[in-house]
């Protein structure tokens, strides 16, 4: 199983434990990954409220040098995968991917519109599937309850994201929970905004919307929670010790990567997966799964 590699800018970026996970993830389940070399930014959405051609153009761009390469791309981000679902379904318009490919044309290259974009959570559950990821666990997750946080781009609009030809998306993440042996602690904001994408405009409500989250997690028994939003885990992590001052309660809750979780029960150093890196500490989390800190 082979893909065009998209990692993003936050995995290497705020996030540079994601990138060096995934890498160990996708090796575990034979996934090759040939990284798109040179690919460009999505635009994260706010490229698009101010100029959706030049948004649509960079990512027709990413998906002609996969379509050059012959391979469905793998994302690694909500928001990139939400953003290039959009765009990708724009581009399916012959008149405007003809505009479109005008401006690539500069570069040699030409979308062709047959590309197809996948985000890791769903290479998992759907691909790989979830009885292979549970027959490869080696360290079951039992006892610790994980939250799911999807985030915004991940989940809507339904129609580019797919949801009508594969419903079993909106459970994905639950799904892939339970396979590696934990439980899932249900919650009802796991699909709602985190409040990064205000977060310079207006931190107050960022703060409060972090808050909500995280204690409304662990009000429904979470230990820990999961994401396959890096943006997501920026501002529920990274942002976390800021939201317990402006709730005036601790929070407490580690946030985890999506490979991440998986790698702990398939058995990957804690190291590797970069679980030391954290704003808020993964040690509960390890302690509770039996992994040696050192």
């Amino acid at each position: 199983m082979k893909f065009a590699f998209y990692p993003g800018c936050v995995s290497r970026g705020g996030c540079p434990e994601l990138y060096p996970s995934v890498l160990a993830v996708a090796h575990r389940f034979g996934i090759e990954l040939d990284e798109i070399v040179g690919a460009s930014c999505t635009g994260a959405g706010v490229l698009q409220e101010k100029n959706r051609f030049l948004g649509d153009s960079l990512n027709a761009r990413t998906f002609a040098m996969a379509e050059r390469m012959g391979l469905p791309i793998m994302t690694i981000c909500s928001t990139c995968q939400g953003v290039m679902a959009q765009a990708h379904q724009r581009l399916r318009d012959e008149a405007y991917r003809a505009q479109v490919n005008e401006v690539l044309k500069e570069e040699g290259l030409e979308y062709k519109g047959t590309v197809e974009v996948k985000h890791m959570l769903w290479v998992l559950a759907e691909d790989i599937g979830v009885e292979e990821v549970r027959r490869k666990v080696v360290r079951p997750l039992s006892g610790l309850r994980v939250a799911p946080f999807y985030g915004c781009y991940i989940v809507r609009p339904s129609g580019p994201l797919g949801y009508d030809e594969h419903p079993e998306r909106a459970e994905s993440l639950e799904r892939v929970i339970e396979a590696v042996g934990a439980t899932v602690a249900d919650f009802p904001g796991k699909t709602r905004c985190c409040g990064f994408p205000i977060l310079t405009i207006n931190e107050p409500a960022s703060m409060r919307m972090v808050a909500k989250h995280t204690l409304e997690a662990k009000e429904h028994g979470a230990d820990c929670m999961v994401t396959p939003c890096p943006l997501c885990h920026l501002n529920l992590d990274g942002q976390q010790p800021k939201a317990a001052m402006a709730a005036s309660q601790d929070i407490d809750l580690p946030i985890l990567h999506l490979p991440q979780l998986v790698g702990l029960a398939l058995g990957l150093d804690s190291n590797v997966l970069g679980l030391g890196r954290h704003i808020q500490t993964t040690y509960s989390v390890l302690m509770k799964v039996g992994v040696q800190v050192h």
